[in-house]
Formats: C-alpha cells, structure tokens, sequence
C-alpha cells in the first residue's frame, strides 16, 4: 500500500509525497480562492478597459471580453469562431455550442458591430475572429492567462477566469428579468436547471414581497 505524507508549510497547503514522490499541489476549492464564480456588469467594463491596455492586442482581447459576455461563450466557443459564423450587414452571430449545447443565431449590437469591423480590417484574410500574430486561432491557455492579467490590471479584488463571463451573462439576463426559457435557449442549455441556477439569485424574484 502506499504510504502518504504532508510536508507542513508557511503559507500554502502541503503537497503530497507518496513513495517518496511530491505530487502536484492539491488545488484549491473555488471557494476558497472567490466570493462567487461570476462578473458583474460593472465588473466586465472594466476587465474590458483593462484589457485593451494588457499587451499589443488590445482591440482584439477586449472584443473577445465583449462577445464573450454577451453571448455566454465558453473559452472554447470562442476561439473556435470563425468569420463565417458572422454577418455584419445583418448583425448576426451563429454561435456554435459545444458540449451538447444547442446551437443558435444571436442578434449583434453596435458596439459588437463596430468592435469586428475594425478587427476584420486589423486581422485581414484569417478564417479565425480571434487569431496570434501568425494568423493562427487562439489557444484556451493563451485567453486564460489574457484574463487573468486583465483581471490584475482592473483590480477586480479576486482571480478571474474566462468562464466567469459566461455566467457574468446569465446573471445578468436573469437579473434584467428575462425568461427563463428564453435564457436557456440563448445560452444553449438542453437542460433548464442548468438555466435556474442564475434566476434562483436574481434580486427581482423578491420584488413586490413588502410594500411600505
């Protein structure tokens, strides 16, 4: 049988030693590291200023922050996007969901409009809306390490991964007073409670409940 120890540390938990061999540090609970898994509104803006100033590619980061938000992308959907998903002069975006997720056709605004326009004009001829400087698609580790940097420059108050755009969009769809069913289509959920989880904790569900 194999024999696990603890070496004691100052700061930071043991790692484990089986066989006389350190294993990797055992990760930390979400819990432990943030308050919640999620961005506020606020909190996007300004992860999206951040990022415009993190790095030589400011345009491109901040409209991956921008689309990344507004249309719950997971990192993966992301940088999987590719100029055919999208038609300007209609103003709209065909998200492609994975993991069992159910595609659908979103409605681009302005903002979003003009953001990949101008990204189009700085990343000519590439299949890929967000690309390296050798035209080729983005990696999910290279995006990760994007926000984690933008998260420090915006001083967020705790780290920050790209996921949390993604639920950053359905709490903020569920606290606008959307559907839920509607959400779950925008967000491509086959599944509603993986939807409810954002409208359990909007605020509006407690409106009306006293009246002074």
């Amino acid at each position: 049988m194999s024999k696990i120890s603890y070496l004691p540390t100052a700061n930071e938990p043991a790692p484990a030693i089986v066989n006389g061999k350190v294993l990797p540090p055992r990760r930390k609970k979400n819990a432990d590291v943030r308050s919640r898994e999620y961005l506020t509104s606020d909190e996007v803006d300004r992860l999206a200023k951040a990022a415009k100033n993190v790095g030589r590619h400011g345009l491109r980061d901040t409209t991956m922050i921008l689309l990344a938000f507004r249309h719950a992308l997971r990192v993966s959907e992301m940088i999987a996007l590719r100029w055919d998903q999208v038609d300007l002069k209609q103003g709209l975006l065909h998200v492609n969901r994975l993991k069992n997720g159910v595609t659908s056709t979103h409605p681009l605004r302005g903002p979003e409009i003009r953001s990949l326009r101008q990204l189009q004009r700085d990343y000519p001829e590439t299949p890929y809306l967000f690309v390296t400087e050798r035209k080729g698609p983005l990696t999910a580790s290279t995006v990760g390490k994007m926000v984690v940097r933008a998260g420090q420059e915006a001083e967020i108050g705790f780290p920050v991964h790209p996921h949390m755009l993604r639920h950053a969009c359905g709490y903020k769809l569920a606290n606008d007073g959307h559907d839920t069913r509607a959400i779950q289509h925008y967000m491509g959920h086959r599944n509603i409670q993986h939807t409810v989880r954002y409208t359990e904790l909007a605020p509006q569900r407690f409106n009306g409940f006293w009246k002074d």
